[in-house]
């Protein structure tokens, strides 16, 4: 059950920490027993999936907990619609699954996540506790799939939460940021199996602003990277497809050369040249950007929707409400073009459903998720700082797994449900067993 100590540091290289011991429990048992050993000791624990958060929420100086022994399917329960036509499955997930091996299992059963990030390196948890989603105007993030899910709390009890049985803590816990305990296992609602037809091809920033709510509603999923200093962008636009479809895939010649090569192995080799020589910046964006050409392919939903990120950045995004969100682009292109920072890393403009999970950035309303990027090498500070004016100007959320300078105090207000989910945590960790820097910051 033990794990390694030494320091820990999350994937994009901005968060270190010194953990006095880790843990790697293989059982429920074993995770209500490490918590229990911890909080007698008078140490926080705090559980770690991919570490793929830019903000520090699994940092520690206490007990960190990986739940990379705790994997795979544990049961599939058919659902059906009104009509009584099975529409799916709720299945059962132990917490430590990545989303890259949960989307082959659960294809090899006909069955496939509605949505998903652009990131699949993730924990199943790890994802959900801080919000992931992916994009699509009739789909709401990862979190409001999941219909139920399994908590070690900080004196080792484990609750079983649903909407029915202890409902308060199922709503804070399925985005709750690891606060209220280690969710060891997540039943999520899947669909059936289906494909997705991907469309990609350069265009420009005007011609998306002129119609942003067209734009998202353009294909089931659409998303589009704009490179500052230009008016291009990248869209991409995928539609769902029957799963027995015939697929087409990126061939793997292509896929070595643009998705390996060109747009990792050469771009952090274009990233380092801007860190050297930022003058270079508007150049090398305007070059990257025409590099990447126009194709489509068809394949599994869950190939389509993530793409191997291995170049290393900082990030900061905001979900704005979508009627809001070509201004705030248009006030961040200006504010880009007055401040003189370059940055080589795209904007991404996503789009996400209105849904009702208590901390979800888009609950009560359908939102447009705007990220801003920094390569690791260089400075984001002044960046961010205008970007989140902005963001914030527009009544922007930050997302929780994403850099941002939010308070307890101003989230609060924001949040309707903030103060339901406090009561959660003070009642289910009194001692804040779960706390860390980050949780100090945005809770009570």
């Amino acid at each position: 059950m033990s794990a390694s100590t030494g320091p820990w540091r999350n994937w994009a290289g901005n968060v270190t920490a010194n953990p006095a011991e880790r843990a790697a429990p293989t059982t429920v048992a074993e995770v209500a027993s490490v918590v229990t050993a911890a909080a007698e000791r008078g140490r926080t624990v705090k559980c770690v999936g991919a570490g793929h958060s830019f903000t520090p929420a699994a940092a520690t100086s206490g007990v960190l907990v990986s739940l990379d022994d705790l994997t795979g399917i544990e049961s599939i329960v058919p659902t059906r619609a009104a009509d009584g036509t099975v529409d799916g499955a709720d299945v059962t997930v132990w917490a430590g699954t990545r989303l890259h091996r949960l989307g082959p299992l659960l294809w090899d059963l006909g069955l496939a996540q509605p949505n998903l990030g652009d990131f699949a390196g993730q924990s199943l948890a790890g994802a959900v506790s801080t919000g992931t989603h992916g994009t699509g105007t009739g789909f709401p993030g990862l979190p409001a799939t999941v219909v139920g899910l399994q908590l070690v709390t900080a004196d080792g009890s484990v609750l079983s939460c649903t909407r029915e049985s202890h409902p308060e803590v199922f709503e804070s816990a399925r985005l709750g940021l690891g606060a209220l305990g280690i969710i060891t296992k997540m039943t999520v609602h899947c669909v059936p199996a289906f494909a997705l037809r991907a469309e990609e091809q350069p265009w420009t920033l005007d011609a998306a602003l002129a119609d942003l709510e067209g734009f998202a509603r353009s294909a089931d999923h659409a998303e589009f990277f704009w490179f500052p200093h230009t008016d291009n962008i990248n869209v991409k636009r995928n539609t769902r497809l029957p799963g027995d479809t015939v697929l087409a895939p990126v061939s793997r010649f292509r896929e070595l050369v643009s998705d390996e090569f060109l747009s990792n192995e050469v771009y952090d080799v274009v990233c380092r040249a801007a860190a050297r020589r930022p003058a270079l910046t508007p150049r090398i964006n305007r070059l990257t950007s025409r590099a990447l050409s126009a194709r489509t392919f068809t394949d599994r939903s869950y190939r389509v929707f993530a793409s191997p990120r291995r170049v290393r950045f900082t990030e900061m995004e905001y979900a704005v409400p979508v009627e809001c969100a070509a201004d705030v682009l248009t006030d961040l292109r200006a504010a880009i073009d007055r401040s003189g920072i370059v940055t080589p890393i795209p904007v991404e403009v996503r789009f996400s459903a209105a849904d009702d999970v208590w901390l979800s950035t888009a609950h009560g309303r359908d939102v447009c998720y705007i990220a801003v990027h920094q390569y690791h090498a260089m400075d984001n500070r002044e960046y961010f700082r205008f970007a989140e004016e902005i963001f914030l100007a527009a009544d922007g959320r930050p997302h929780w797994g994403k850099m941002h300078t939010r308070t307890a105090a101003d989230l609060a207000p924001a949040l309707e449900h903030f103060d339901d989910v406090v009561a959660v945590r003070d009642r289910l960790d009194p001692d804040r067993v779960f706390a860390n820097e980050y949780t100090d910051q945005v809770l009570p």
